[in-house]
C-alpha cells in the first residue's frame, strides 16, 4: 500500500472511533501520516460559541488516539461552523493531505453542510466517503468500479476497511470506454478472488451480488448528473440496501481547470462569526491535560523545554505553597517542567528568603539587564524574565493564589504541546470575591468586566472571546513572546493580547478553563489605578492603528480620593506604563540565547 498523508474527518461521535482511526492508519501505510479532524455543524441562526462543550467532548474522544500512534499527527482540529466541511477543504493544501476519509451522511443528505455532488467537485484530494457502519466486520467486500484511478483507490479503500477480506470485483461493461483487463487486475491484486461482469441492469446486479458481502465500494466521477441519467446508481443502492456503501473518487485536478470552487467564508470578513468559531474551537479545559504522563510523552515528542516564571511582590503568605505545589508535582514526581524561577520585584517582606529556602533560583528584576535600566511593575519583571528563563515554552503564574494547583501550569502548557500552531494561551477561571469574612462565589474580575472587555468589544472585537483577558496566568512560545513589546505595569496583559493578535492572528491564540482561582481581592482604589493604566495602553495601540494622537493631549496623572479617619482630600499620582521593545532586539539577549527561527502569521 502506498504511504499517504490522510485526513480522517468525522462529524458524528456516536460511532466506534477506534475502528475509524484504524482504517485511517491502514490507508496511510507504515510511513504515512494521519490527521484527525472533527466537524460540528452549527444550524443557521445559532452561535458557534454555544458548541464549546461539544468541541471539548470531541477532543476528549480523539486525544487518546492522537497520542497512541506514531503516524497520527497530534495537532488535531475541531471545526465548528455552519459549513465546517469547507474549513477542511481550505486546510487540505496547507497540510498536504492527499487522501480524505470522510464520514458520509449518504447521497441524499448534506454531509457537514455540503451536498455530495459539491464534495465530489471541491475536495482537492482523493476522496473516500464512508456511509453507515458495519464495514469493520470481517467478510468479503464488493467493488463496483469501471477501472482507472478510481479502481486503484477503491482497492486501497477496501483493504483499509478490512485488510484480510476477500474482494469481489463487479465490473459494469461500458462500450463507450476502454475496459481494464480483468485478468491483469486480478494478478496485480491477489485479494480480488473473483470478478463479475454486467452488461445491463447494473444496479440490480450489484444489489444481487451484495447479499454475500459486508460492504460495497463504488466509484464516482467528479460529479454525477441525476437530471441527465435519472437517479444515480449510488442513490438507488443506498435506498435499497442497509449495507455500508463507500464512495471513492480519485482526484484529477486537470479535470477542474475551468471549475470555480466555492467562495471561502473568509472572503467576507465576519468578525462576530469568526470569534464565535474561535471560542468553540480554541477554548480548552485544564481537566483535558490532567494525564501528566501523556503530556510528558508529548513534550518529549516535541523536543521542547518548559520554564515557569513566578513574579512576586510581597507574597510571603503564599509563595512557599505555590512553589511546593508546582515543584513536587511537575518537577520532582515527573519532570514535566525543566525550570521553576522566582522573579521578585524588591519585596519588603520575607518573600525572597522563603522562596530561596525552597531550593529554586530567585532573581531581582532590577538586577536583570542592568544596562537598560529598570522600571517598576509586573510587566517589567515578565519582560526581563525572558532573559533568564531558558525554556522553549514559558508559563507565568501569579503567586497570590491561595488554592494553587498544578492545573494552573499544565492547563496552560497542554494546548501548546498538543497544538504546534498555537503561540499563546490565556487562563480563565471563576473568581470568588472576599466580602468581609465571607467568600462570595462570583464578583471577582471587576476591572475585566467594567473596563477591559467593553473596550476590547469596541475596538478589538477579535479579542472579545477571551473570558478573562487580564488574567495573570498565561503561557507562550519563546519565539513568539520575544518578538512583541511588553508594557511595564498593569497594561502588560492588554498589550500582549493586542500585539500577539496583530503579529500572529487569532488562530494562534487560545484560552484554558483553570476552574476556580482564589486570591486576595484588590481594594477599589488600586483597581482604579489599574483601570487608568490599562486605558492608556488601549489608547496607545489605537493611536498606532488609526494614525491619531491622543495621549499627548491626555492627562497622565490621576486624582485619587483619600478618605481616612482624619483626612478627606484629593491626591495626585502619575500612573502609566512604559513600553519595552521586543527583547529580541537587545544584543545582550541575542548573545545569551542565540539566533532563533521565528514563527509568523
Amino acid at each position: 500500500m502506498n504511504n499517504n498523508h490522510v485526513m480522517l474527518v468525522l462529524h458524528d461521535s456516536q460511532i466506534d472511533i477506534e475502528k475509524w482511526v484504524q482504517v485511517g492508519i491502514n490507508l496511510a501505510g507504515e510511513s504515512g501520516t494521519l490527521l484527525l479532524r472533527a466537524l460540528i455543524l452549527v444550524p443557521e441562526g445559532q452561535s458557534a460559541s454555544e458548541y464549546v462543550t461539544q468541541a471539548q467532548q470531541w477532543r476528549n474522544l480523539l486525544n487518546p488516539f492522537a497520542s497512541s500512534h506514531d503516524i497520527i499527527e497530534d495537532d488535531l482540529r475541531i471545526f465548528v461552523d455552519t459549513e465546517p466541511i469547507k474549513r477542511v477543504i481550505e486546510e487540505i493544501q496547507q497540510t498536504g493531505a492527499n487522501r480524505v476519509l470522510l464520514q458520509w451522511a449518504g447521497p441524499n443528505q448534506r454531509t457537514a453542510g455540503m451536498a455530495t455532488n459539491d464534495l465530489l467537485q471541491t475536495v482537492p484530494a482523493d476522496l473516500i466517503l464512508v456511509g453507515r457502519e458495519g464495514w469493520a466486520n470481517e467478510g468479503p467486500i464488493l467493488l463496483s468500479l469501471k477501472g482507472g484511478p478510481n479502481l486503484s483507490l477503491g482497492i486501497e479503500a477496501a483493504r483499509a476497511l478490512s485488510p484480510e477480506a476477500a474482494i469481489t470485483l463487479f465490473h459494469a461493461a461500458d462500450h463507450r470506454h476502454d475496459t481494464p483487463d480483468l485478468e491483469v487486475v486480478m494478478r496485480a491484486e491477489p485479494t480480488i478472488n473473483r470478478t463479475v461482469t454486467a452488461v445491463t441492469q447494473t444496479a440490480r446486479g450489484i444489489l444481487r451480488e451484495s447479499t454475500h458481502h459486508k460492504a460495497i465500494v463504488m466509484g464516482s466521477k467528479l460529479q454525477y448528473d441525476p437530471v441527465k441519467q435519472g437517479i444515480s446508481i449510488v442513490e438507488a443502492l443506498y435506498d435499497l440496501t442497509t449495507l455500508p456503501i463507500i464512495l471513492v473518487r480519485a482526484w484529477k485536478p486537470e479535470r477542474l481547470f475551468f471549475h470555480t470552487p466555492f467562495q471561502s467564508h473568509a472572503a467576507e470578513p465576519d468578525v462576530s462569526g469568526s470569534v464565535d468559531r474561535w471560542f468553540a474551537e480554541h477554548t480548552f479545559h485544564s481537566d483535558h491535560f490532567a494525564d501528566l504522563r501523556a503530556l510528558m510523552t508529548l513534550k518529549e515528542k516535541r523536543g521542547v523545554t518548559i520554564s515557569v516564571g513566578l513574579p512576586t511582590l510581597n507574597e510571603a503568605a503564599t509563595i512557599e505553597k505555590v512553589i511546593q505545589t508546582i515543584k513536587s508535582s511537575l518537577m520532582d514526581d515527573l519532570p514535566l517542567i525543566d525550570e521553576l524561577v522566582v522573579i521578585d520585584s524588591d519585596s519588603t517582606d520575607d518573600t525572597v528568603e522563603r522562596a530561596k529556602s525552597m531550593g529554586i533560583p530567585v532573581y531581582q528584576h532590577p538586577a536583570i539587564l542592568p544596562e537598560v535600566g529598570s522600571h517598576r511593575g509586573k510587566g517589567e519583571a515578565l519582560w526581563k524574565s525572558l532573559h533568564v528563563l531558558k525554556g522553549d515554552l514559558i508559563a507565568w503564574v501569579d503567586t497570590d493564589i491561595t488554592n494553587i494547583h498544578p492545573r494552573f501550569v499544565y492547563g496552560l502548557i497542554g494546548p501548546l504541546l498538543q497544538r504546534p500552531s498555537l503561540q499563546y494561551v490565556k487562563g480563565f477561571y471563576q473568581r470568588p470575591i472576599q466580602m468581609g469574612k465571607k467568600l462570595q462565589a462570583v464578583g471577582g474580575g471587576r476591572v475585566t468586566e467594567l473596563v477591559a472587555r467593553p473596550i476590547f468589544n469596541l475596538f478589538y472585537p477579535e479579542l472579545s472571546g477571551f473570558i478573562q483577558p487580564l488574567s495573570g496566568e498565561y503561557a507562550g512560545r519563546r519565539t513568539a513572546l520575544e518578538q512583541v513589546p511588553f508594557f511595564t505595569g498593569y497594561g502588560v496583559e492588554t498589550g500582549l493580547l493586542i500585539d500577539l493578535l496583530d503579529r500572529f492572528g487569532l488562530d494562534a491564540m487560545a484560552q484554558t478553563d483553570l476552574d476556580v482561582r482564589v486570591h486576595t481581592n484588590q481594594p477599589l482604589d488600586k483597581l482604579g489605578k489599574m483601570s487608568f493604566a490599562i486605558m492608556q495602553v488601549f489608547i496607545a495601540r489605537l493611536e498606532s492603528r488609526y494614525g491619531v494622537q491622543l495621549l499627548d493631549r491626555a492627562n497622565r496623572s490621576m486624582k485619587l480620593v483619600i478618605q481616612e479617619a482624619e483626612r478627606f482630600a484629593l491626591e495626585v499620582e502619575r500612573i502609566g506604563d512604559e513600553e519595552r521593545p521586543p527583547i529580541v532586539s537587545l544584543l545582550s539577549y541575542l548573545e545569551r540565547n542565540g539566533p532563533l527561527e521565528y514563527v509568523t502569521a
